[in-house]
C-alpha cells in the first residue's frame, strides 16, 4: 500500500458534444457545436434520416456551450459568440442544448467513478477529483481502472491525471486529452511543469497573466525562479505567497467529499433584448421558467431557501441585483415567483432587459424547516 497521498483529476472528454453524439453517432467525426436553441433541434424524414441544422443559420447573441474537437480544430470554442463562430466554421451541425441528457450522463460518470474510489469531491458536470492514495494498485493501474469504469457506465471517454495534490492532478489531466493517462510525481515538476504557460494554473486569470507578462513571466517555471519577496512585492502578500507555493506544486487542499451548497440559481440570456411593456408576455414566461428551474432543483436535492433574488443585465450591459429574505424558507415555484416579483420592484425597469436570473439562498434542509406558509406577494411581469 503507498505511503505517498495520490489524487486522481478525471475529466470527461469534449463532455456536452460526448453525450450528444450518443444520441447521433451518425455524426461522429463532423464538426458539431451546441448553442441552445429548440428551434435547431434535428427534423427526421420518412425514411428514419435525420436533418441537421448548420451553424451557418444561426441568427441570435447566444454563445457556444461546447464543440467537437473537429469543430474546436477549426477555432471555434464553448464560451465563444454563436456568430462569431458561425464566421469561422458556417458548415458545422448545430444541436440545441439538452441538459437533461447532460445531467444524466453526469450521475452515471460519478457512480463509476465511486466504483473505483468512495472519497470523491464533485466538482463539475463533468470533473471530479477522487482521493486513490489507499486504493490498490500502481498509479497507472488505478487510472485504468478509472477510465474503464468510466467507459463501461456511459460509452465515453474520459482523462486521468494522478498526482501528489488537487493542484496537480488537474494539471495532468489536461496533458494528454482525449482519452489519456498522465500520471505525475514532484520530481516531474522541472521538466513537466514548469515549460506550461502560466495561464494553466487555475487561478492565475488573463489580468494574472498580463501582468505576469509585463514583468517578464510566461511560464509557470519562471515564476518558480522568483523568489517570495518579490512576488509579494508585486502581487500582494496574499496573492504572492500563493504563487510561489503554486509554481513549485504545492497545494494541501484536501479533496472534500461533502459540501453543503450556498445558493443555487438559474439564469438566461435573450436572443434579442425585450422591452419590458413590448415584451412583457415573453419576459414573464422567461421569469416563471427561471423560478420552476430554481424550484425543481432545490426540491431534487431537499432544500429550502429563505433568501430569494434577482439577477438583471440590460441592454448597456449594466448588471443589477436585488434579493429579499423571508420569514420562512420555501422551495415551491409559486412562493419562489412572488418574492422574486417583490425584487422586481425596486428595480427600475426603464431599460430593455438582456439578461434575466434568479437565485435562492441561505438555504435550509427540508426536514429541519418549519412548515410554515410563506408570504403572499402580487405578481408582477
Amino acid at each position: 500500500m503507498p505511503d505517498e497521498r495520490r489524487i486522481a483529476h478525471i475529466d470527461m472528454d469534449a463532455f456536452f458534444a460526448s453525450c450528444e453524439l450518443s444520441q447521433y453517432p451518425e455524426l461522429r467525426g463532423e464538426a458539431m457545436v451546441v448553442a441552445g436553441r429548440r428551434s435547431d433541434a434535428p427534423r427526421t424524414n420518412a425514411d428514419g434520416t435525420r436533418e441537421f441544422s448548420r451553424l451557418r443559420d444561426y441568427a441570435g447573441r447566444g454563445v457556444l456551450t461546447t464543440a467537437t474537437y473537429e469543430a474546436r480544430a477549426l477555432g471555434v470554442h464553448s464560451g465563444m459568440p454563436a456568430m462569431k463562430a458561425a464566421r469561422l466554421a458556417p458548415n458545422a451541425i448545430l444541436l440545441p442544448v439538452n441538459f437533461d441528457l447532460y445531467r444524466r450522463y453526469s450521475r452515471l460518470f460519478k457512480d463509476a467513478v465511486r466504483s473505483i474510489s468512495s472519497s470523491i469531491e464533485d466538482v463539475g458536470i463533468d470533473e471530479v477529483y477522487a482521493d486513490v492514495s489507499l486504493t490498490n494498485g500502481d498509479s497507472k493501474e488505478i487510472a485504468c481502472k478509472l477510465k474503464s469504469a468510466v467507459f463501461e457506465a456511459t460509452n465515453l471517454t474520459c482523462s486521468v491525471g494522478i498526482a501528489p495534490n488537487k493542484l496537480l492532478a488537474k494539471l495532468c489531466s489536461d496533458m494528454q486529452k482525449p482519452d489519456g493517462i498522465t500520471i505525475l510525481k514532484l520530481e516531474d515538476m522541472r521538466s513537466k511543469i514548469w515549460p506550461m504557460t502560466a495561464n494553466k494554473i487555475n487561478g492565475i486569470g488573463p489580468k494574472a497573466s498580463a501582468k505576469l507578462a509585463s514583468l517578464g513571466i510566461t511560464t509557470i517555471g519562471e515564476i518558480a525562479a522568483r523568489d517570495e519577496p518579490w512576488l509579494v512585492q508585486h502581487f500582494g502578500r496574499s496573492y504572492g505567497s500563493w504563487l510561489r507555493r503554486v509554481s513549485h506544486g504545492l497545494d494541501d487542499r484536501p479533496v472534500v467529499t461533502h459540501s453543503e451548497p450556498v445558493s443555487m440559481s438559474r439564469e438566461t440570456t435573450f436572443e434579442r433584448d425585450l422591452h419590458v411593456v413590448r415584451h412583457r408576455q415573453e419576459l414573464g414566461a422567461a421569469f416563471t421558467r427561471l423560478c420552476e428551474q430554481v424550484s425543481l432543483d432545490l426540491q431534487s436535492k431537499g432544500y429550502l431557501a429563505k433568501k430569494i433574488g434577482i439577477k438583471l443585465r440590460f441592454d448597456d450591459f449594466k448588471t443589477v441585483t436585488r434579493d429579499v429574505t423571508l420569514p420562512e424558507p420555501i422551495a415551491e415555484a409559486k412562493a419562489l415567483r412572488r418574492a422574486a416579483t417583490e425584487c422586481l420592484k425596486r428595480v427600475e425597469l426603464a431599460k430593455s432587459i438582456r439578461l434575466l436570473g434568479v437565485k435562492a439562498g441561505n438555504l435550509h434542509r427540508a426536514g429541519e424547516a418549519s412548515d410554515n406558509e410563506s408570504p403572499q406577494f402580487t405578481l408582477d411581469f
